[in-house]
């Protein structure tokens, strides 16, 4: 795409992955399809993504072809300090929108760089509820061609060469944010009394929470589950395991958003949550 037809930028600058880092990826190609001129700009995203490169920022000056300004999206602290140094000491012709998905009371710095935003969305009520500025509640959705319910036999459990007759989920990185731990507290406490049922637990370890898998992993050992409750580490397609399980569990302690629960209903999978992110305004309880 030429710089004089793009009409939005959405700016990533961290090169960790992080929930940010997995909307940008599902909601920009999504929002390109549709025919809207975006693209990314910053480290930590597969090729493939709709981008520019760092070299083209001084054609921003110019505005786009077919509209009187650019829209900067931000959606972190430093992708904001970015689009005001751009727009207000640049002078380049941007707006600045910045979503939203925190669930806490902002600094007194993050509120003075949300002020001077123009736009400001939040991707739930909750998240919005913390917000001392007009904004719109906007909240994410999933693509329902990639996440569906079971087609064929490589849906089912079975295909997944684990024991057991049904499963119960846990899919996300492995760390206490995320409540792993109690999740397997639970297996620990139902597994014996439920004797077709398998646990699977997928998501990355990194380094600095391998110690926190490790305790997990002795706990399931101690309680003579370790065939019954699996760690079946990163993989490559999370999507035929929302299938094959019959119950996914979304135990979060805290979440910006937390997708997981939408990803498992579309793919016709039960689903008990926590009170976290926008988990309770996504479920219909008892249904």
């Amino acid at each position: 795409m030429q710089i004089r037809d793009v009409e939005v930028i959405a700016p990533h600058f961290k090169r960790r992955l992080s929930g940010v880092t997995s909307t940008v990826i599902q909601l920009v190609p999504e929002q390109a399809r549709s025919g809207l001129s975006i693209v990314t700009l910053g480290p930590g995203l597969p090729d493939g993504m709709p981008s520019m490169a760092w070299w083209q920022l001084p054609a921003l000056w110019r505005r786009p072809a077919r509209q009187r300004w650019r829209v900067w999206h931000a959606r972190r602290n430093v992708e904001m300090i970015a689009g005001i140094l751009l727009r207000d000491v640049l002078r380049m012709p941007l707006k600045l929108l910045f979503t939203s998905a925190a669930q806490r009371h902002h600094k007194p710095f993050t509120k003075w760089l949300i002020r001077r935003m123009d736009a400001v969305v939040a991707t739930s009520a909750r998240s919005g509820s913390y917000l001392d500025v007009p904004h719109t509640v906007n909240m994410h959705g999933i693509d329902l061609e990639r996440f569906h319910p079971p087609r064929d036999a490589s849906d089912a459990f079975a295909a997944s060469g684990l024991p057991g007759e049904r499963a119960v989920g846990c899919f996300g990185r492995v760390r206490e944010q995320k409540g792993t731990d109690l999740f397997v507290d639970a297996m620990i406490a139902l597994l014996p009394d439920h004797p077709g049922w398998t646990a699977v637990i997928t998501g990355r370890v990194t380094p600095e929470h391998r110690a926190f898998a490790d305790r997990l992993q002795a706990r399931i050992d101690a309680a003579g589950l370790n065939d019954r409750i699996r760690f079946l580490g990163e993989v490559d397609d999370i999507r035929p395991w929302y299938r094959r399980v019959s119950l996914y569990v979304a135990p979060s302690r805290n979440e910006g958003f937390g997708l997981t629960p939408l990803e498992a209903m579309a793919s016709r999978t039960a689903v008990v949550a926590s009170d976290a992110g926008a988990y309770a305004e996504m479920i219909v309880q008892g249904k």
